[in-house]
């Protein structure tokens, strides 16, 4: 059996939390969060998705778009809740409010939270913007100032940029997340993201839910959100090559069209991530290289404890129909 190879696929997947782990399966969704050291919170999660309200967003491809975004907004939530439920519990330590914080809670309370997180989210998408699309076009640039010789290619001027911009992609993400890690809260959450994978491969590999055999299991899936992103940011680069060095003669205009093209970025990633989960041959594992390899960093070798939280969620989710299962036997 290779490194990838499993009994059964599931479509079962799931995220670490703060102090917990959200499992989401074809029925239900639920969030377990360790709130004693003999005991685990678990809450479902009940939320409308837009490929279950939109029929043309179960196409492929454009499936993909509406993963994405209902991803982004389910985790939000078992964030908010795993937040909640580790502070009442006392598993992470509150701070003591400023002056300054007690008093906006007495005029604002609940409203001023809302407006936070809502500049928040602004806040981190305008970075995020930022950082992966204007700044390597601007370094790519900035380097043909210095040295002629890389813009003076030709044809070739875009596919050096493309590449360029690419490593420059991945450098970025990769240095996030290795500064992120070094965190002592991340280093917990990046624990229960092992424990994420371990149990997952422990229930397709058809053992016994228990703490002893899930964690034998891997901690690398090869579905996980880190390969997700970093397919991305491969696409990235073919795409790229197909958009001028200057379009219409004005440089900026380059990762504003990779920005309008970000859609079909995330179509493809999708899609080629969800046929490298049900299919293993060399093809799949040299596309699943990357993002197998940066699970290095997010993911951490989980306690008992956290094996505990990550089986009661799976638990949660099974299905007693089989409805989660999409290729039985070897991939």
């Amino acid at each position: 059996m290779s490194k990838t190879e499993t009994k059964k696929i599931t479509s079962i997947g799931g995220s670490a939390l703060i102090e917990g782990i959200m499992m989401r399966g074809p029925k239900r969704t639920t969030v377990a969060v360790r709130t004693g050291a003999d005991s685990i919170y678990t809450e479902d999660i009940h939320m409308s998705f837009i490929g279950s309200k939109f029929k043309i967003f179960k196409v492929p491809f454009l499936r993909g778009i509406a993963g994405l975004i209902d991803s982004m907004r389910l985790s939000y939530k078992s964030l908010m809740l795993s937040a909640d439920k580790a502070l009442e519990a006392g598993e992470i330590e509150e701070e003591e409010p400023s002056k300054f914080e007690k008093w906006i809670d007495e005029k604002l309370g609940d409203k001023f939270m809302k407006i936070l997180m809502v500049f928040s989210t602004i806040l981190g998408v305008g970075l995020a913007v930022l950082l992966f699309f204007f700044l390597p076009t601007w370094i790519f640039n900035l380097i043909g100032i210095f040295v002629p010789a890389v813009k003076e290619g030709g044809e070739t001027v875009v596919f050096w940029q493309s590449v360029a911009e690419g490593i420059l992609k991945i450098v970025i993400f990769l240095s996030y997340i290795l500064i992120v890690s070094q965190m002592s809260d991340m280093k917990r959450v990046f624990m229960y993201h092992g424990a994420e994978h371990k149990a997952i491969f422990c229930y397709e590999n058809e053992l016994e839910l228990t703490v002893e055999n899930v964690k034998k299991q891997r901690r690398f899936h090869p579905r996980c959100g880190t390969s997700f992103i970093l397919l991305m940011l491969l696409v990235g680069i073919i795409i790229g090559l197909f958009i001028p060095h200057a379009p219409f003669g004005i440089t900026w205009l380059r990762p504003v069209i990779k920005i309008l093209l970000l859609p079909l970025t995330t179509g493809i990633g999708y899609e080629l991530i969800k046929f490298c989960g049900k299919h293993d041959n060399k093809f799949t594992r040299i596309i699943a290289a990357p993002g197998l390899w940066a699970q290095r960093i997010t993911t951490r070798e989980p306690d008992e404890s956290m094996c505990e939280v990550a089986i009661e969620a799976i638990n949660a989710v099974i299905p007693d129909d089989g409805s989660d299962i999409v290729k039985n036997g070897c991939c």
